[in-house]
């Protein structure tokens, strides 16, 4: 593995917890999982006071930390991760964004699907293997708590001995994000209002949580904010990227944004892609690189200009009317010292609205060879249509195939596998739109409904979603969604302009080396397909990746052969209707 190379600008000292244990018996772990290394961490999780942006805020941090604690394991390492919730008034549960969960989908960690909330005062054991290396992350998946900074990154490096594929002196890990004044429980509260009040755009965008509100470390460039003047040791100082003449460096980034599409760009370097999402693609150059909500990237770079100077990493806003100034740190050449600014301006973020580069951008994510391809033909194909609507009374949602999603209170893991029927709707929701629906104009009937189906899939049933995107309730006005799918991995087979048609677009999908990802975006009045096999027993989410978006209902659920998943520990599912069955019937094995 290589050296890894993060620097903040000012080091600070983070209490970091590691609770090693040699327990194997007990957990459920295999003489094969013995082999590999377990990899314990105990949490806990609560608010405290931060200051990401240089203004003191209220953030939901992990063992006293924000962004919470990078966890690194190796493949076929077991990660143990003991969570211990001191939120005095809510539940949270963490998701491990990327990872397949294959024999564990009770740990996915994703609120009234695969498992119970976490109460305030209680503790939760998430165990699971990582079977793929890459780059990911992990979240809060209850409410809007990847609002509220519940975040960090999680790296899984190849078995030992083994090599990627690509050659790295050193690595740096990069987490983006995006920061609100306004506190994610106003947020919440603001989207469920009517008359509605949206959440605005973000006061700041963070790299490795830092960031800088009302001013800038190149305000020579902006005549709208003024010189930052840091003082040692702030929490906002920039996370400045260390580096040595003459070296490659792998940088790792990975965007837990809650609603911003961004761009990021370094002076007077190029870019080579070679992973997405935590697999490999066919190499290929670039000067910057769009990076929506949920996915991650690994680009190599070449340290090979003048080492006299620094240089600038600008990360800005597209596919929304920027009102967030970009967020700025130093490519710093070593020995410079880091108050040497470089001579040049940052990189400009393309235009925010500019979408036919950013469709460039995302056709060269290509697969190598060595990434299988899909299946030739699907067994079934379901078209989802992206709407915004309205709910009697006024309110607005998201709505997929006129369906806004809410979620039960009893998670749907474990009334499939026991068999209650009264808990979620048993009729399944649409796999299907009008085809008569204009998606350039608004839907000529604002109003929808709730639901919480289920769509069911045979185990190795190869599927095709089309998620189409349309215009808003408002005229000319349609949005970017990322749309991340748990449990899997899919192969991107295209994206297309305006209504996808069988006849015209079949024959256009990439069936030769569509990329494998987990999160895949849907252009304004587009569509975006996706395929993928239900080989992983479970219940899983698919949804928009943007906060509010997904807070406003638009997800679906995704259920594969739920009898076949092995014994669920009772305290993960011991909520809602399960729990009362439970006073009744005790658990049983399968």
């Amino acid at each position: 593995m290589a050296e890894v190379a993060n620097r903040p600008l000012f080091p600070m000292p983070f209490p970091v917890i590691f609770l090693v244990l040699s327990i194997i018996s007990g957990f459920g772990i295999t003489p094969s999982q013995a082999a590999s290394q377990i990899r314990n961490h105990t949490w806990e999780i609560d608010y405290m006071f931060w200051s990401p942006d240089c203004v003191e805020n209220i953030i939901m941090g992990i063992n006293g930390q924000f962004p919470g604690p990078t966890i690194r394991a190796n493949v076929s390492d077991t990660i143990i991760v003991h969570v211990n919730n001191k939120l005095s008034t809510e539940g949270v549960v963490i998701h491990w964004h990327g990872i397949l969960q294959r024999g564990t989908p009770w740990a996915d960690g994703t609120a009234s699907i695969s498992q119970c909330a976490i109460n305030p005062g209680e503790n939760f054991t998430y165990q699971f293997v990582v079977d793929k290396a890459g780059t990911y992350f992990y979240h809060g998946h209850l409410g809007m708590q990847r609002s509220a900074g519940l975040y960090g990154s999680l790296i899984v490096d190849l078995e030992e001995g083994k090599k990627e594929p690509f050659d790295y002196d050193e690595e740096i890990n990069l987490l983006l994000s995006d920061w609100w004044h306004k506190s994610v429980h106003k947020q919440e509260v603001g989207l469920n209002s009517n008359p509605f009040r949206w959440i605005g755009e973000p006061e700041s965008i963070l790299i490795n949580g830092r960031g800088q509100f009302n001013c800038s470390i190149a305000a020579k460039y902006n005549n709208n904010l003024e010189q930052c003047e840091l003082k040692e040791n702030e929490e906002c100082a920039p996370f400045i990227l260390q580096v040595k003449p003459k070296k490659t460096y792998r940088i790792r980034i990975a965007s837990t944004t809650s609603l911003s599409a961004l761009n990021l760009a370094i002076g007077n370097h190029s870019l080579l892609v070679v992973e997405a999402d935590g697999n490999y693609v066919a190499p290929f150059v670039t000067y910057d690189i769009d990076i929506y909500s949920g996915e991650s990237y690994s680009v190599l770079i070449t340290t090979n200009q003048d080492p006299a100077q620094n240089y600038w990493v600008s990360v800005g806003v597209r596919g929304r009317l920027p009102e967030t100034a970009p967020a700025l740190t130093l490519l710093n050449y070593l020995p410079n010292s880091v108050d040497k600014l470089p001579i040049s301006p940052p990189p400009e973020t393309p235009k925010w609205d500019d979408f036919a580069r950013s469709k460039r951008f995302t056709g060269r994510i290509l697969a190598t060879e060595d990434i299988p391809k899909p299946p030739v033909n699907f067994n079934r194909r379901i078209f989802l249509l992206n709407t915004q609507n309205l709910m009697k009374g006024g309110s607005i949602k998201w709505a997929i195939n006129n369906v806004s999603l809410v979620l039960p209170s009893t998670p749907y893991l474990g009334a499939i596998k026991i068999g209650l029927k009264t808990t979620f709707d048993q009729n399944p929701p649409p796999e299907t739109f009008p085809e008569d629906y204009d998606i350039n104009k608004p839907p000529p009937n604002p109003n929808t409904t709730t639901g919480n189906g289920v769509y069911k899939f045979e185990l190795g049933e190869v599927v095709d979603v089309i998620l189409q995107n349309a215009n808003m309730l408002k005229e000319n006005t349609s949005d970017i969604h990322p749309w991340h799918l748990h449990g899997h991995d899919f192969w991107v087979l295209g994206y297309g302009e305006g209504k996808f048609s069988a006849d015209v677009d079949e024959n256009n999908l990439n069936l030769e080396n569509p990329p494998l990802k987990n999160t895949v975006v849907i252009f304004p009045r587009g569509w975006t397909a996706i395929r993928f096999v239900a080989d992983n027993p479970g219940v899983w989410a698919f949804h928009c990746h943007i906060e509010p978006h997904l807070h406003m209902g638009m997800g679906v659920i995704f259920a594969e052969e739920v009898h076949r998943v092995g014994t669920i520990p009772t305290h993960a599912l011991a909520c809602g209707g399960i729990a009362r069955t439970l006073i009744y019937r005790p658990a049983t094995k399968p």
